[in-house]
């Protein structure tokens, strides 16, 4: 049985940083070190997923889509984290709930069977935006709830903020360790060293899990479509098969015409992949992506939106 495997739950508001902080954490993984990566999305596409893929067979990317994993039926998280596991077999587990979820009830559901004596969950490492803080933004109140079991608090994006500003920042926070960080870096080196992992074996009598959006196409042509509609949030992703080509001009152009929440994409352009991940109507820059399985794109609204609108708005940005 698997046993005491350490495992950290990477917690924070929507658009603070969380899946840049994971990244930045791949990309330092000891080598010989095996890593398993659970990801929890609002929306049903799995978009954090192709922003981390990397191609590292060390690590091993698991996903719960819909909701938040504390709100969700029990059943969808216990089956993704046992799969995952008797997958990755891992030294290491990382847990990133959605911005919209609540941190403190994971940890609760973690420490509780089937889990325990499984994991070894650590102190929830939660990031926050530091020009939120800045602006005098208070924390929403599922995070607020978690400060008890935070044991470090990473302020992101934080290289704009001036020294006086990120001295009062420290001064509205609880005496925690604070990091103060640009792009989602943490050293691996706060994570501390694993514990010896017992023998390999299954996690409980587990079911088949259920299948997440289709991810084959019958024409290649029409996207595969989820739309997510909650009380605190209305959602709507896209998977396009990977031969349709989008022009990036017109993709940044199409995010400016729309008031979300949160916008995350990775897209074919051309010959390359590009990747952009934003919050509260900034429009990102994009970046270059590894990722090459197909283009998903993902809106998070406040509330529900004209679907054909959405969907037809978007066909537009299409060359190819």
């Amino acid at each position: 049985m698997f046993k005491n495997i350490p495992t950290h739950v990477i917690a924070g508001p929507l658009g603070a940083g969380k899946t840049s902080l994971i990244g930045q954490l791949m990309a330092q993984r000891p080598a010989g070190e095996r890593w398993a990566v659970l990801i929890n999305e609002f929306g049903q596409i799995g978009l954090d997923a192709a922003l981390l893929s990397t191609g590292d067979d060390g690590i091993a990317l698991g996903e719960v889509a819909g909701g938040c994993l504390c709100c969700v039926n029990g059943a969808p998280f216990q089956v993704g984290l046992g799969r995952l596991l008797r997958k990755a077999r891992p030294d290491r587990v990382f847990i990133e709930p959605s911005g919209l979820g609540h941190p403190a009830q994971l940890l609760k559901q973690l420490r509780d069977a089937p889990w325990r004596g499984v994991l070894a969950v650590q102190p929830l490492i939660m990031v926050l935006d530091a020009q939120a803080l800045a602006c005098g933004q208070l924390l929403p109140d599922p995070q607020h709830d978690a400060l008890p079991d935070v044991g470090l608090l990473v302020i992101n994006k934080s290289d704009e903020v001036p020294v006086e500003k990120r001295l009062w920042i420290k001064s509205q926070l609880p005496d925690i360790e604070q990091v103060f960080t640009n792009n989602g870096f943490l050293s691996v080196s706060y994570l501390g060293r694993p514990t010896e992992m017992g023998p390999d074996g299954p996690v409980g009598n587990i079911a088949a899990p259920a299948e997440s959006p289709a991810t084959l196409w019958i024409d290649p042509f029409r996207p595969i479509i989820a739309v997510h509609n909650q009380a605190q949030a209305w959602s709507m992703g896209w998977r396009w098969h990977p031969q349709r080509i989008f022009d990036e001009r017109k993709v940044l152009e199409w995010l400016s015409t729309m008031v979300w929440r949160r916008a995350k994409g990775v897209v074919r352009t051309g010959d390359n992949w590009h990747s952009f991940n934003a919050v509260d109507n900034v429009i990102p820059a994009l970046q270059r992506s590894e990722w090459r399985r197909d283009s998903r794109l993902e809106l998070i609204f406040e509330g529900p939106q004209d679907e054909a609108a959405l969907g037809d708005s978007l066909r537009e940005c299409l060359i190819g």
